[in-house]
């Protein structure tokens, strides 16, 4: 079995947990490495991998927030991820760091004997032509290049090809379970819970839209901007593309989906937190 570990970037308190989580897993019989960054600061240069290398990996192991799990996530391909939480709330990273070696060993032993249990959760790409997004675990936003007075997108959005709404907007949201409770709910979008199997559609600051909707996680989700200075489609709020308009632009659900081992999060206790 081959392990990979990331640590937040910058963190010492990550890079702790990480040199703590290596020595296990190495006693354990396993193959562990670290990513590049961690393996130089912990002057560990000959273990030290890049990201990418995750995706021929058995299994991945993110230290710090939910931005570190979505980095880890976006690398990993299929590889299971456990999360090790080291930031405010962790909907996606459920270990604390006091029980990290425990949740890490027993998914090594789990898997040794073909026991390892995997959630998957859906992600989100959108295309436009031969332009092809990176896959969301969170969110698709289609938007102006500028929000505010003055900016915005025409818009309107189709769910299977029938008309939902449209009009003018600073942009669409298109998000997973996963992501309710990011972007969208800044955008005072729904929460919905994880084992719920639904996609939300969110129009942005629209001058008259619809309310947020949940439909089904295999619908294809169509936004057409017809007039706007540019078209910029973000992934999780990192990576973007400005397209020209007019454009149609379909988000709709891929694969490899996102794949979770380890104890699940408790959302509700998770929310607790937002407050």
């Amino acid at each position: 079995m081959q392990v990979g570990i990331v640590a937040r970037k910058g963190s010492e308190r990550a890079v702790a947990v990480a040199a703590k989580l290596r020595d296990a897993i190495g006693d354990a019989g396993a193959s562990v490495w670290l990513d590049a960054e961690t393996a130089t600061t912990l002057d560990r240069k000959d273990s030290g991998r890049p990201v990418d290398a995750l995706a021929d990996s058995d299994l991945a192991v993110s230290i710090g927030g939910d931005g570190t799990f979505l980095f880890v996530a976006r690398n990993a391909a299929e590889t299971p991820i456990v999360g090790v939480n080291l930031g405010e709330v962790g909907f996606l990273n459920a270990v604390p760091p006091e029980n990290a070696t425990e949740a890490v060993l027993a998914e090594v032993e789990a898997f040794d004997r073909n026991g390892m249990t995997v959630r998957e959760v859906p992600r989100l790409v959108a295309h436009a032509g031969d332009w092809r997004s990176v896959p969301a675990a969170n969110e698709i936003v289609v938007q102006g290049g500028r929000r505010g007075p003055g900016a915005g997108i025409d818009y309107e959005i189709r769910v299977d090809g029938t008309r939902y709404s449209g009009g003018r907007a600073d942009g669409v949201l298109v998000a997973t379970p996963t992501g309710s409770t990011a972007y969208n709910l800044s955008e005072r979008g729904p929460l919905v819970h994880p084992e719920v199997s639904g996609l939300i559609i969110n129009e942005m600051a629209a001058a008259d839209g619809m309310p947020p909707v949940v439909v089904d996680t295999d619908v294809t989700v169509t936004v057409t901007v017809e007039h706007a200075d540019e078209t910029v489609v973000v992934s999780d709020g990192r990576s973007s593309a400005a397209l020209d308009a007019p454009i149609e632009v379909t988000v709709e659900r891929t694969t490899p989906p996102m794949r979770i081992a380890g104890p699940p999060s408790n959302f509700f206790e998770a929310l607790g937190k937002l407050s």
